[in-house]
């Protein structure tokens, strides 16, 4: 009997075509909490930028990809940040051997080192305000809790391998990266949820469509793509559902039998 199921945002509860969750995924998800499911949100994003959800209410949120899970009641269960090392030598790559924008995102909001058309468009795309510009040298002894690379997976692998050594990143953009230490994804900010909860992996279902969600995919019981993922990302999941404007979620909801 499935206990709870983990959400991503982006492309798997706000569609990207119309910037809302689907009325067919608020009634559904609203007929899961009815029976007695607990329903978590797992993300890219930071917890204040959270938003445009219908509503919608959850029981726990894996922020920032596993790195910081608050409660609905805003007790902090886990905290992972990036090393005060890896962002100094991040900072002088960027400076010595090539430029790109970044950010550092902390718990009070993203901070960018200066900003272009790319992080315009990730921005606008998922609705969020453009991160304000920031020396983020002056960051460096704050607490940051992910890194975002506004470059193309060529870069990334450059900027990883002799940067960020002890980082590891994911991506659902193709020009846009999300950083976290290794062994931090958002199969982390389960097994922290389900502690805190005493529920049991087996118990476990999630959603999700994009680079990140891989790990939490392959770490559940039940797995599940959206069928607007990419290919790898299908690869990982038990199951592959319809697109997000397609009623997705509701259908694979149904399929297991979790709501009629």
């Amino acid at each position: 009997m499935t206990k709870a199921i983990f959400f991503d945002i982006d492309g798997t509860l706000l569609s990207f075509k119309t910037h809302s969750v689907p009325q067919s995924t608020i009634d559904a998800i609203n007929e899961v909490k009815r029976q007695g499911i607990k329903v978590f949100l797992a993300t890219g994003r930071l917890r204040k930028q959270i938003q445009n959800l219908g509503g919608l209410e959850f029981d726990g949120f894996i922020t920032v990809n596993g790195a910081y899970c608050v409660t609905t009641d805003h007790d902090v269960i886990f905290k992972k940040l990036i090393p005060k090392e890896e962002l100094k030598s991040l900072i002088e790559y960027q400076q010595n051997e090539v430029k790109f924008p970044l950010a550092f995102m902390l718990n009070e909001g993203s901070f960018v080192n200066y900003i272009d058309s790319n992080v315009e468009k990730i921005a606008n795309l998922v609705k969020v305000n453009v991160p304000p510009v920031r020396n983020l040298e002056e960051l460096i002894d704050e607490e940051v809790l992910q890194v975002n690379l506004y470059v193309d997976h060529a870069l990334e692998k450059r900027i990883m391998n002799e940067a960020l050594v002890s980082c590891h990143a994911s991506r659902w953009h193709p020009t846009f990266a999300d950083v976290n230490i290794k062994g931090i994804n958002k199969s982390t900010g389960i097994d922290k949820f389900l502690e805190h909860f005493g529920i049991h992996k087996s118990e476990t279902m999630a959603f999700g469509d994009g680079g990140n969600d891989i790990e939490m995919l392959r770490h559940v019981a039940i797995g599940i793509a959206m069928g607007n993922a990419g290919d790898d990302v299908k690869a990982a999941a038990d199951y592959v559902t319809n697109d997000i404007d397609d009623n997705g979620v509701a259908n694979a909801l149904r399929h297991f039998g979790v709501i009629k």
